[in-house]
């Protein structure tokens, strides 16, 4: 099945918009132009002042956050003496996340989303500034952890749709793409670098534990002041009259009603609840199935992070810009496929060759599911559409537990292929439903 069945291949999914919204969202934009323009370079989106900011946000920010996942699994592991301890802590983000998400979406398109980026900062900052200092006093306990977790998420359930509603914003239409190859790139590099610096402090220093989390505080902090550049971001339009909870109906509304951006959404929260949890099974993948320990997680992690570099580099190639749809197609059933091929790898660097195309392919899916739903979307539901994709990152945290149970009783391998399996009937089910609304509208052309 051709993939041009979906809108956006072949064209900037942005054109489809009406024009009122169109023109209401060329706030914060560079000028806009009478025919679409070639998408920007990677170095001429970073010299958009606003883009640059909102890059080097995200870059400060989540270096810190990803920092913490090694000194959070090794505090709770010592504080409890039990690897389930780190469960603990990842249930109560995954479902602060689930709940608040939506939410921070509702804040995206209420509120000026500067603002909306600044609070989320301070409450991320606040969150790592807590563990550290509760280390350093010796007070730390268990339940703080819990805690913190919980208050990372909201700040999480924040930032994201408010980082994602505010890049269409700042860039031409013909670049939201690029611009979110480039920022999601920027996360898996920061996936590899965070962890590494803190495991190398950690082992180095004896106060390692906290001054990685006196750090992660600093850093967002540090994104905090610079975000302080950003024009307001407000949305578009009257400010509300309706009550967070109306808003919140309404935009859930508005996603069922929408004849392609319902099908885009579900297919991405299918996908990455099915197949991302693969992340939280690599030190097992490298300890128990080829005995290669914290060297080989470390390489495992960095070769599915260089996967997402490369395809975020290629992505940004105009041929791909220009057929979106095909690269959601394809790389979500090349996901899904990779992921399914790492229940047969029989070496340790089989395994590190396939993860280089797993996190190349989650990448591109990622780049093109959130690209169309932007693009297709109106400007003041952006927000409240990008809190509900990001659901499926809270639930992904959720889903790696049973799916860690599962993994007990039948083996990493038969998960990892019931993973993979999983992802591609998820997108075969999208594929036939593009086909039939393609069908449904040449019927209505043929009838007019």
């Amino acid at each position: 099945m051709s993939s041009d069945t979906e809108p956006g291949a072949g064209s900037d999914p942005a054109s489809a918009r009406p024009a009122s919204t169109a023109a209401a969202s060329t706030a914060g934009r560079p000028a806009a132009r009478s025919a679409p323009a070639a998408p920007l370079t990677a170095f001429g989106m970073l010299r958009i002042s606003g883009f640059l900011v909102l890059y080097v946000n995200a870059a400060v920010v989540f270096l810190g956050v990803m920092a913490q996942t090694i000194a959070r699994g090794w505090l709770a592991f010592e504080l409890t003496g039990s690897n389930a301890a780190l469960g603990g802590v990842l249930l109560a983000f995954g479902v602060a996340m689930l709940v608040a998400t939506p939410w921070g979406g509702v804040a995206a398109d209420r509120l000026p989303k500067r603002l909306v980026l600044q609070v989320s900062v301070l409450l991320l900052a606040l969150s790592s500034a807590w563990i550290g200092l509760a280390v350093a006093f010796g007070v730390i306990e268990y339940w703080m952890l819990l805690g913190a977790g919980i208050v990372q998420a909201i700040g999480f359930a924040l930032f994201n749709p408010a980082r994602m509603a505010f890049l269409a914003e700042l860039l031409p239409s013909g670049s939201v793409p690029r611009g979110i190859s480039l920022l999601l790139v920027n996360a898996e590099i920061n996936r590899v670098v965070g962890p590494a610096l803190a495991g190398a402090v950690i082992g180095a220093y004896a106060f390692g534990v906290q001054a990685v989390f006196l750090a992660s505080a600093g850093l967002a902090a540090i994104g905090l002041l610079v975000s302080g550049a950003l024009p307001p971001g407000r949305r578009s339009g009257d400010r509300p009259t309706r009550s967070p909870l109306a808003e919140l109906a309404d935009g859930v509304h508005y996603v069922r009603r929408h004849p392609r951006v319902g099908p885009l959404l579900l297919c991405g929260i299918g996908v990455t609840m099915a197949g991302l949890p693969y992340l939280a099974f690599l030190p097992t993948v490298a300890s128990d199935l080829f005995d290669r320990g914290s060297a080989g997680y470390g390489i495992l992690s960095a070769a599915s992070a260089g996967g997402a570099v490369i395809a975020g580099s290629l992505l940004g190639r105009r041929v791909f810009q220009a057929h979106l749809s095909r690269v959601l197609l394809g790389s979500g059933v090349l996901f899904g496929l990779s992921v399914a091929l790492l229940a047969l790898a029989p070496t340790f660097w089989v395994a590190v060759g396939v993860l280089v195309v797993v996190g190349g392919a989650m990448l591109a899916f990622q780049t093109s599911n959130q690209s169309l739903l932007i693009g297709l979307s109106d400007m003041e539901y952006h927000g409240r559409v990008q809190g509900l994709i990001m659901l499926s990152f809270g639930a992904f945290g959720i889903a790696a537990l049973p799916l860690g149970a599962v993994a007990d009783v039948v083996g990493l391998r038969w998960t990892f292929a019931g993973m993979g399996s999983a992802v591609l009937v998820v997108m075969a089910l999208f594929a036939l439903g593009s086909r039939r609304r393609l069908a449904a509208d040449e019927r209505l052309r043929d009838l007019g």
